[in-house]
């Protein structure tokens, strides 16, 4: 009856071969390949086809019923409808019989619009057997200068005041101190346009500029000029990486990972702090010291700028300057060869940012984008003034009250809550979800604030006022560790659409560095005339208006390609 039915239907062949199997599994995967490439309605059997190969697997050595329909694509490609039909029959497997299955056709039609239900179902998601983690770990050299600047100055800035003559002049001492927040600020909004006109990888490499000779001049200084100008380009190079370390990471990182591998940003700056801080150990002992403490800093950015050199460039930036040939280089050297159809296909399905034009600074506040942009801004709006850069001014204070008379013990407590604190959100960013972290912390950072203010007022807590005091900045830290701090820098890069996101990502970082400057420079103004406990209130009652904001205005990204989210923040594209 087989043999009839094959002599019969002259559609279909028969061929009973291994070799005509294997060369029958490749044409499949090579049309799979080839998908990405295909734009309009493309009706092609995906799933059911993929059961069929697994069948020749389980079946061992086949016989194959093929039959193919073509026509003739808008592209020129004789893909556009494709359907498959296969008859697997085996003689014996355990008993005697004949085991037949039969595949119908199905077609997938795949548009820009769908929702991320049915792109998932068309594009599953693999593991990756790319190299990501040396990529990630160079970029954040960049973070971990981020933390050595900012925390290299406390421990030196009385030796350095002594050094240079400025230490009865604290107005000047600010400057040293504040310069490279002003710098940082320049260097933010700078890094976004860098980064969308140079490249990720190549914006580091320009970005190692200004923190080598920041650091060289720092260490070299013999005047309070040359230390201010050293500090202010040392700030630059910061500000540069507080928007492009996150961006890099969030645009090379596999979807199920990316959570992770982003929270890393946020641990590598709070080790940097801490190597600043084990770095002034010596100060004591040797008061010339503080030179080679801001001379260690040209290390890390000499190695940041060598290792970008060998680290693959974004392959979504690559996507929209067109360089397909090197997107698809970067996708296999990171996701692995098996993803570059699947990373291609999510590039092609929001690729509508390629084509538009690049876009401008007043492009983010238009409609289309003002409302994701508006968010970024006021997640890190919510971080400055819930009071992190507070506490930790407050925290030597603090700790004296407690009885601990070491100011290197209360910052290496406070440090060490800052680092458990960002490994524990690392491990749950995937798990958890971005959202979710955030108003666990936010509401963690409210309680820890509120005990803190009680601790500083209530009488009947007086004889634990010390105690208590230490336990609320303690759990502060690490709540705000746990999300505030690592998920605004994770996240922006997620929710922000290719076409701005580098500019969206700086204007963001901005909005963090000016807060961060206007409350250093009015904090204790505003601490002398109210009291540090109503300041303290006040901060609980902004961390507790960021759990309201970040309920109805922040969406969750958790396990969607940036792709994906950008379809789904974005219906138009």
């Amino acid at each position: 009856m087989h043999t009839q039915h094959l002599k019969h239907n002259p559609n279909v062949v028969r061929d009973p071969t291994w070799d005509s199997y294997q060369s029958l599994q490749c044409i499949a995967k090579k049309m799979q390949a080839s998908t990405y490439a295909v734009k309009g309605s493309i009706g092609f059997g995906v799933q059911k086809r993929t059961q069929v190969l697994k069948r020749f697997d389980e079946f061992g050595k086949p016989s194959l019923g093929l039959r193919m329909t073509d026509r003739t694509a808008c592209c020129g490609l004789r893909l556009n409808s494709i359907a498959m039909e296969a008859e697997l029959t085996r003689a014996r497997l355990g008993s005697n019989g004949i085991f037949r299955s039969s595949v119908k056709p199905r077609s997938l039609k795949a548009q820009a619009s769908d929702d991320l239900e049915s792109v998932d179902s068309l594009v599953p998601q693999s593991k990756s057997s790319g190299t990501v983690l040396p990529y990630v770990g160079v970029a954040c050299l960049g973070a971990i200068l981020f933390g050595y600047h900012l925390g290299v100055v406390n421990g030196a800035l009385e030796y350095l005041a002594k050094d240079l003559g400025i230490a009865e002049n604290t107005v000047v001492q600010g400057w040293v101190v504040s310069t490279l927040l002003a710098g940082a600020t320049v260097g933010s909004f700078t890094g976004g346009a860098l980064a969308d006109k140079f490249g990720r990888t190549r914006t580091f490499q320009l970005d190692a500029i200004p923190l080598a000779i920041g650091a060289f001049l720092c260490a070299t200084a013999q005047s309070v000029q040359t230390m201010i100008i050293g500090r202010l380009l040392a700030g630059i190079g910061i500000g540069v990486t507080s928007a492009i370390v996150p961006l890099y990471i969030s645009e090379i990182s596999p979807t199920e990972i990316r959570g992770a591998l982003g929270s890393v940003n946020q641990l590598f700056i709070c080790i940097g702090i801490l190597a600043a801080l084990v770095a002034g150990l010596p100060l004591a002992g040797n008061p010339l010291w503080w030179r080679t403490m801001f001379g260690i800093a040209i290390i890390p950015s000499i190695l940041l700028a060598l290792g970008m050199a060998f680290s693959p460039e974004s392959p979504r930036w690559l996507f929209q300057q067109g360089k397909i040939p090197e997107a698809e280089k970067s996708i296999k050297t990171l996701f692995g060869k098996e993803r570059v159809a699947e990373v291609m296909h999510d590039l092609m399905a929001a690729g509508q940012g390629s084509t538009e034009p690049e876009a401008r600074w007043f492009d983010l506040f238009s409609s289309r984008y003002w409302k994701v942009v508006s968010v970024g801004a006021a997640l890190f709006l919510f971080q400055q003034l819930a009071g992190i850069n507070a506490v930790v001014y407050y925290s030597t204070s603090v700790f004296h009250r407690a009885g601990i008379a070491s100011d290197v013990a209360a910052s290496a407590l406070v440090g060490a809550a800052n680092v458990i604190g960002t490994a524990i959100a690392s491990s749950l960013m995937d798990r958890q979800g971005r959202k979710s972290l955030l108003m666990t912390s936010f509401s963690g950072m409210a309680a820890s604030m509120l005990l803190l203010s009680l601790s500083f007022t209530w009488k009947v807590l007086a004889p634990y006022s010390g105690t208590l005091a230490v336990l609320g900045t303690v759990l502060y830290v690490l709540s705000f560790s746990l999300g505030a701090g690592p998920v605004p820098a994770l996240l922006l890069p997620e929710i922000f659409a290719s076409r701005i996101r580098a500019k969206a990502v700086a204007l963001s970082l901005g909005m963090h560095w000016i807060t961060n400057f206007v409350i250093g420079l009015y904090f204790l103004s505003v601490v002398n005339k109210f009291g540090i406990s109503s300041v303290y209130l006040g901060f609980s009652t902004v961390c507790l208006l960021a759990v309201l904001y970040i309920a109805g205005n922040v969406v969750e990204t958790k396990g969607r390609s940036l792709e994906e989210i950008e379809r789904a923040l974005n219906p138009a594209v």
